[in-house]
């Protein structure tokens, strides 16, 4: 085998010129992204559908199935800070990802269960795994490649295009599973993928070196295990007692509030620690100056995300009740549309790795990447537009006609460029921007970006019912567009803010 310069042992063996280890890493995601997308596809059209039937569902108006659906899919992306930072101070990336991965396969396990308290128990558990293992899996890759490499953007590329085919089998068989047979069987089978993705990692542990592993003070880690303790104790103990006083009437309780809240919870939270690491962590100038890079990627992740994530709030209800689907007599699950990001990502993925390498030092900067993955996101946006006017549908109660999937494939295509500009290149600016000792940490940042975006998302998804889809559409449009292309006319000057890193 060639020898590969990297930071780690992991780096030593490669495998078509990465090292090997990306291989167990590609792998492991795919499955937990194919329990993730798998229960995704399925999750909003379980809340919304009747709670009455052969395959009933919780019979949930779309704006309060908007909103969960907004606060869980935000919740797994804000609990990966707390989880960066149990993974820098405690435990290791290596060790995070395996404990969060068996908390994820129990949450879907307890969704296969046929009751409201499970369901609920099952979230909670998928938000909680999933933050423990989202962002630290993400780092190992990092650590499997020294900071200067040219493969490195390519190696997260090619990390990415594992996360697409989980995506892409996901909606088919969860979807199918969900929504033909019963909802939890799609439930079930997403816990299944969950476990598969735990026995293939646990085999693969050698092939990481010592990628992944706690590098901390022992004395620190001891004194921060303490400080995990009594703050786990407080969670629940808070979490508790609110409980109990919504329950008995003396808090108000409405789920649309608290999303409302949760954003702007997210955007305080990721000012004050970003601050708190540029001006009071001993930092050197020019890592000062990437802090404030950081910032202005997250804002403009947080934004894409709003847009993008869509696909499992408006989008799927467009494609249930807007959208043709019936072929020949066969009428295909509406959840299937989410499969074609997936399936455009994995044709895609290796051009765009492909692309960014062969460029080489002419490649575009982070910040204009990051632009132009706005910019295509506003043109997907622009394709709705059209579509949610030629039905017609102007809210709850008008008529209206279904139009071909063409509006939203073509959507989906479009979103899948401006996905690769930005989601595979943010993972990768992430760990380049990063402090050394805030690894973990940056990229809890990174994904409290999606987080943000998947808040706003469900949010949005909840007006379907209540407001004229082409003016949603077009509101998004105009704002994605319009802030790309600022982005695009400031990203010589960001670029000079990061010290060298492109």
């Amino acid at each position: 085998m060639q020898q590969a310069q990297g930071p780690s042992a992991g780096t030593q063996r490669t495998f078509f010129g990465h090292p090997i280890g990306l291989m167990t890493l590609f792998f492991t995601e795919m499955w937990e992204r194919f329990s993730y997308y798998g229960m995704r596809a399925i999750l909003t059209l379980y809340m919304v559908k009747v709670a009455t039937g052969e395959n009933p569902g919780l019979g949930l108006s779309d704006q309060n199935a908007g909103s969960i659906y907004g606060l869980y899919t935000g919740l797994v992306y804000l609990l990966a800070l707390p989880g960066g930072w149990v993974a820098d101070r405690v435990m290791g990336q290596r060790h995070a990802v395996l404990v969060g991965g068996i908390i994820i396969a129990l949450g879907h396990f307890a969704m296969a269960f046929p009751s409201v308290p499970t369901f609920f128990l099952g979230l909670i558990l998928i938000v909680i795994g999933t933050g423990l293992l989202k962002p630290n899996i993400s780092a190992i890759v990092g650590d499997l490649y020294s900071a200067k490499s040219e493969r490195r953007d390519a190696g997260f590329s090619i990390f990415y295009m594992g996360i697409n085919i989980g995506a892409f089998a996901a909606p088919l068989i969860c979807g199918y599973l969900g929504e033909d047979i019963n909802w939890h069987y799609g439930f079930g089978a997403a816990g299944i993928g969950m476990t598969l993705g735990l026995v293939q990692y646990v085999w693969g542990w050698r092939l990481l070196g010592d990628a992944g592993t706690f590098r901390g003070d022992e004395v620190q880690r001891a004194k921060d295990r303490r400080r995990l303790s009594i703050g786990l104790v407080v969670t629940v103990v808070a979490f508790a007692l609110v409980g109990l006083l919504i329950w008995q009437g003396v808090l108000p309780f409405s789920l649309t509030w608290v999303a409302a809240a949760m954003t702007w919870v997210i955007i305080a939270a990721a000012a004050l620690y970003l601050g708190y690491m540029a001006f009071f962590c001993g930092l050197e100038p020019v890592e000062t100056k990437r802090v404030g890079v950081i910032a202005i990627l997250f804002l403009a992740a947080a934004l894409f995300w709003s847009g993008f994530e869509q696909a499992g709030s408006s989008f799927t209800l467009f494609a249930e009740r807007l959208t043709e689907l019936n072929f020949f007599g066969w009428e295909m699950p509406a959840s299937w549309l989410q499969s074609a990001n997936a399936l455009f990502i994995v044709i895609f993925a290796p051009v765009f790795a492909w692309l960014w390498l062969a460029l080489g030092a002419r490649s575009p900067s982070s910040p204009t990447k990051f632009a132009l993955g706005l910019i295509l996101l506003g043109a997907g946006f622009a394709v709705m537009v059209v579509g949610a006017i030629a039905t017609g549908y102007s809210g709850e109660g008008s008529e209206f006609q279904k139009v071909t999937v063409t509006y939203l494939l073509l959507t989906y295509l479009l979103h899948t460029f401006g996905e690769l500009c930005l989601s595979p290149v943010g993972l990768s600016s992430m760990t380049k921007l990063a402090p050394r000792a805030f690894v973990g940490q940056i990229m809890g940042i990174w994904f409290m970006a999606a987080a943000l975006g998947n808040v706003i998302a469900g949010r949005i998804g909840g007006l379907f019912e209540t407001l004229p889809l082409p003016q949603i559409f077009l509101a998004v449009t105009a704002t994605t567009a319009g802030v790309g292309l600022f982005l695009l006319a400031l990203s010589k000057p960001i670029q000079k803010l990061t010290g060298g890193v492109k």
